[in-house]
């Protein structure tokens, strides 16, 4: 290749139009660059190769904050529904409006190829910048700054292809190829298989090359991938494949495009052994530099440090309140204005347990009223999650009925009577919303507990003592009451079928709005059973002093099984004959 060519051919070859991502990192146009200027020899602070990398973390590395046009993804599952009732792009995920030719936010097929190409570009010249800049390796070896970006590039590479087998299976690897304008593409998809094995030696290979916590330099690359976020990275994709959708219960046996071949239980015991390395090494019974946050609030609005041991890896979006903006209560205005755009659904709020840790109507403490008093004694997570009725905010008590102060009818209004608490820092005695620090947390310790525990679980026959642990952890640092056993809640000798109810509905309740339940609901292969019930919120009845809550169906939507995967855009089959479209597209 001639390196002094100029790269507008950067989105060139498997691509579409790339969606780019908000502000926290520098932008700078390298499409107008030549390769020589970008990773020049005489460099020595590599300037411009860091810009260059800054640019793929920037375009093509997402937050998830109000990523689907204006809505959480979340409120394409049955957690949320978008404020919006006139067909928002989140709707049509939801009731699966979109083909192989109406594409939808959140397929991303060229923007992650792209991201891909820019990576090889990378890993293909940042070795001749002479770089004077040391850093700190995994294994405590001072190395130049090319051998982690190089690192770095090879990590966002696997993101990318992992965010692409999750909505697609199996999809063209490209390896370290950097295709030009007029190369022959005809490029075969790789089997599910491939791309999982390939996804993890990855990891495997380039996980000494990074750096670990603490970040010595953390003030000026704290977004920057550690070996503790490649090996959650690792627990995390062998937990997609060891999953029903993937490996037990495939959407079409014998296709190796879209799962493996065959069912193989070991398969679970990879994923729980991958999070067990995490916690062994880096947990509290490690080396210590990762813990359960004691302030939930705290973990997606502060970057390393020993206030948020939970953090692994994050994307920052900047210091600014237009998180609060735009998903606060309505009936606000000035700098306390709200649009609260996603409403969490009745479905979510269910799934938080009392505070003994037993699930609403089940605790012999704690009497679950659904009429009169539904927020009463519950998991403390969930007024830290929703905003419901009655709760306090920005020196106020919210009335969410419709009709009320914080829902006043008109063109938009919480359907649910619910809008979202997380994310953003404690309102309750303040006026007005700050601009504050904000993270987008792609990786931290709970998930990984909870990925070890499932994992266990599904690999033994019956819970062990360490499944139990994980989300008794969990329960402690949410405030759960330990009760007469110590079992905060859960129940002694439960059978593998019981505990994995209990994990599932962990995950929802701990990883509300992060981008799991839409995946998990598929990976776990219940999405048609999820979705025979109804979307559901509440209306509020208030008669003088007396305030009636009474559960309504808001929205209903089935789910065709071919959903488990996305649609291989049309162009793509089109032009390449050997690109095979996914099962009923």
């Amino acid at each position: 290749m001639i390196r002094n060519k100029y790269l507008t051919f950067l989105g060139a070859g498997l691509l579409f139009i790339a969606s780019a991502c908000n502000d926290g990192y520098e932008k700078d146009p390298v499409e107008r660059f030549t390769l020589d200027y970008l990773f020049s020899r005489v460099d020595s602070a590599g300037v411009q190769s860091r810009y260059f990398l800054n640019n793929i973390y920037l375009e093509h590395l997402f937050s998830g904050y109000n990523r689907v046009d204006d809505d959480f993804l979340d409120a394409a599952s049955d957690d949320a529904i978008s404020i919006d009732n006139t067909d928002p792009t989140v709707y049509k995920l939801l009731i699966g409006r979109y083909s192989a030719i109406s594409r939808l936010t959140d397929m991303e097929w060229g923007s992650y190829y792209q991201g891909i190409r820019k990576a090889n570009l990378l890993i293909d010249n940042i070795d001749v910048v002479p770089f004077n800049i040391k850093y700190i390796n995994a294994l405590g070896e001072m190395k130049p700054l090319n051998a982690t970006m190089k690192a770095e590039a090879r990590f966002l590479r696997a993101h990318f292809y992992f965010e692409l087998v999750k909505r697609y299976g199996g999809v063209p690897l490209v390896n370290d190829n950097i295709y030009e304008l007029g190369d022959d593409l005809q490029l075969s998809r790789n089997t599910f298989a491939q791309c999982i094995d390939y996804i993890v030696s990855e990891l495997d290979e380039i996980k000494d090359d990074l750096r670990s916590l603490p970040m010595s330099d953390a003030t000026e690359f704290a977004h920057a991938p550690t070996k503790e976020a490649c090996l959650a990275m690792k627990a995390r994709v062998l937990l997609y494949a060891a999953s029903p959708l993937f490996n037990e219960s495939p959407l079409k046996v014998g296709n190796e495009l879209i799962g493996y071949a065959s069912y193989d239980r070991e398969r679970w015991n990879l994923a729980a052994q991958a999070a067990k390395d995490l916690i062994d090494q880096f947990g509290p019974k490690g080396k210590g530099t990762l813990n359960l946050a004691q302030d939930y609030r705290n973990i997606f609005l502060n970057f390393y440090g020993a206030n948020n041991p939970e953090l692994i890896f994050f994307r920052p979006v900047g210091k600014n309140k237009a998180i609060e903006t735009a998903n606060g209560p309505l009936g606000f205005s000035g700098n306390s204005l709200g649009n609260g755009n996603t409403n969490p659904t009745q479905n979510l709020v269910e799934s938080f347990p009392m505070k003994d840790g037993k699930m609403p109507g089940q605790s012999d403490k704690y009497i679950y009223n659904p009429v009169d008093d539904p927020f009463k004694n519950r998991d403390p997570r969930l007024d830290l999650t929703v905003l419901h009725n009655g709760s306090r905010w920005l020196n106020t008590t919210l009335e969410t009925q419709v009709g009320g102060t914080h829902n006043p009818s008109g063109a938009k209004y919480s359907r649910t009577c619910y809008y979202i608490a997380k994310f953003v820092k404690d309102y309750q005695s303040t006026s007005d919303y700050a601009d504050d620090t904000h993270l987008w947390v792609m990786y931290r310790y709970a998930e990984v507990l909870l990925n070890y525990a499932e994992a266990q679980n599904e690999y033994l026959s019956a819970p062990s003592k360490e499944v139990y642990d994980a989300i008794i952890a969990l329960r402690i640092r949410a405030g759960i009451e330990s009760g007469d056993n110590n079992l905060y809640g859960l129940k002694a000798n439960m059978t593998q079928t019981e505990m994995r109810t209990v994990i599932q509905n962990e995950r929802r309740v701990e990883m509300a709005f992060e981008e799991q339940r839409y995946w998990d609901i598929r990976r776990w292969k219940i999405a048609e059973n999820v979705f025979k019930k109804p979307l559901r919120g509440l209306s509020i009845q208030i008669t003088g002093a007396k305030t009636n809550y009474y559960e309504i169906d808001v929205m209903s939507a089935t789910f065709d099984a071919k959903r488990y995967f996305y649609p291989i855009p049309y162009s793509e089959v089109i032009k390449n004959k050997n690109m095979v479209q996914n099962p009923n597209w």
